[in-house]
């Protein structure tokens, strides 16, 4: 792998020699810091460049692209090749969602660093920028914390191979071992009420319910505040455990903490993924992307939007407790229509398969609109199944002859017109009941 970041880093810096760049970025975690990542290494070379997050790549997005710049996509467009391949524009890619050639390009000038293509290594796209950010120069090694931040925004801390763990080595980390419960900085009650993964059946969202299991917990204020997570003592975080364990069902929530410096201040990597990913699904990248920046201003507003986007979170996941959702044997149907926001949605999705609520294995589509079309979030509880999201969705939307799927065998998503609800719910309940049949 690390040849081919070599190879593509040699040829980005002969291709772009003197050349105008077009710079888009996913608006997730992983795509903002990827993105961020790629702002540094570019300034720092000295070229000229634009920058344009967006949530999907559509034809419009495709069409709007200047004609005369260099494009290089950052976390997306490994699901759009041949789109891609009717520009005339030199084109680098790094990715690492699923990615299918079913042909040789048609021509040169498309240079693509995805995993997918050389061997089955766990990176993301941030990861993947650093290294290449690295390879440009060691001077840039002060970007591995982006890195990280991307790495637990996508939710790939738990495995760490030989090319992760050396980045994390290179990261100003330190690393604690505890209740995934963030922020673990900020005072428990807090962290607690609004904890979303894990989410603690009468517990999240609920002040009252907090208070006993702290009560429970033997946990006591100090002042007028409780302690941080990472403030526990030995015992404390045991009695937590404990009483934390009596509310779900053997869902794994102990494991690393990260911490990290970030404006003079230790915070959790957790946290700010979620601040990130937060800007982002309402509405505003552009702080997220100048929080990665390093831009003060930038932290203040993005706290403000994190609050509120909470709030959002806890509202969405009481709605689909108190409504009847479409159930089998081995999925739910979640179709939320405007009461939750579509940018939200595959939030809530990632939360459910996450929590106790569903058996490991449970195929969760989660459905939202959006005006004129309706976005799916699909996800598989405990990531244990065979079944492959994209593939699925990809299936039933070739059916319905509209529509775009994209991401990863166990999360994925797609947009359909409002018009296809009731034909894609068939489709999909129609699927899953014969997969379960033949299973």
């Amino acid at each position: 792998m690390l040849d081919h970041i070599k190879n593509f880093a040699e040829i980005f810096l002969k291709k772009t020699e003197d050349k105008k760049i077009q710079l888009i970025g996913h608006f997730d975690t992983d795509g903002i810091t990827s993105t961020a990542i790629m702002i540094k290494t570019l300034k720092r070379l000295g070229l000229t460049f634009s920058t344009k997050i967006i949530k999907q790549l559509t034809e419009k997005e495709i069409s709007s692209f200047h004609k005369d710049k260099i494009l290089v996509f950052m976390d997306l467009a490994s699901g759009s090749i041949e789109e891609l391949s009717s520009l005339k524009n030199t084109i680098f890619i790094i990715d690492h969602h699923e990615i299918e050639i079913t042909r040789p390009l048609a021509r040169e000038n498309f240079y693509i660093l995805n995993p997918q293509l050389y061997e089955p290594i766990d990176l993301c796209s941030s990861e993947l920028a650093y290294l290449f950010s690295k390879q440009i120069s060691s001077e840039n090694r002060d970007l591995s914390n982006l890195a990280i931040i991307g790495m637990v925004g996508d939710v790939m801390e738990k495995n760490i191979n030989k090319i992760r763990n050396q980045i994390i080595k290179e990261a100003e980390i330190e690393i604690k071992k505890g209740l995934l419960l963030y922020p673990s900085t900020r005072p428990l009650d807090k962290a607690l009420e609004f904890s979303s993964r894990p989410l603690i059946p009468g517990i999240t969202g609920n002040r009252q319910g907090v208070i006993e299991l702290l009560k429970e917990a033997g946990i006591e204020k100090i002042g007028k505040h409780y302690k941080s997570l990472i403030d526990l003592s030995e015992k404390e975080m045991k009695d937590l455990v404990t009483a934390v364990m009596l509310k779900m069902n053997n869902v794994e929530f102990i494991g690393n903490l990260y911490l990290m410096k970030f404006f003079n201040k230790v915070e959790d990597v957790r946290e700010l993924s979620a601040i990130i990913n937060a800007c982002s699904r309402m509405g505003y990248p552009e702080i997220a992307l100048l929080l990665c920046l390093g831009n003060s201003d930038a932290r203040k507003k993005a706290g403000r939007v994190y609050v509120k986007y909470r709030q959002h979170i806890i509202s969405g996941l009481k709605y689909i407790e108190n409504n009847k959702n479409i159930k089998g044997d081995n999925y739910v149907i979640i179709n939320a229509k405007n009461n939750i926001k579509d940018t939200i949605i595959g939030t809530i999705a990632s939360i459910l398969s996450f929590s106790s609520l569903y058996k490991e294995g449970t195929i969760i589509v989660a459905m939202a609109y959006n005006e004129t079309y309706i976005k799916v979030s699909a996800r598989i509880a405990g990531r244990n199944s065979d079944r492959n999201l994209k593939k699925l969705l990809e299936s039933i939307t070739n059916i319905l002859g509209r529509g775009k799927a994209g991401g990863h065998k166990f999360a994925a998503g797609c947009t359909i017109p409002i018009e296809d609800e009731e034909r894609f719910i068939e489709l999909i309940k129609k699927n899953l009941e014969i997969d379960m049949i033949k299973a």
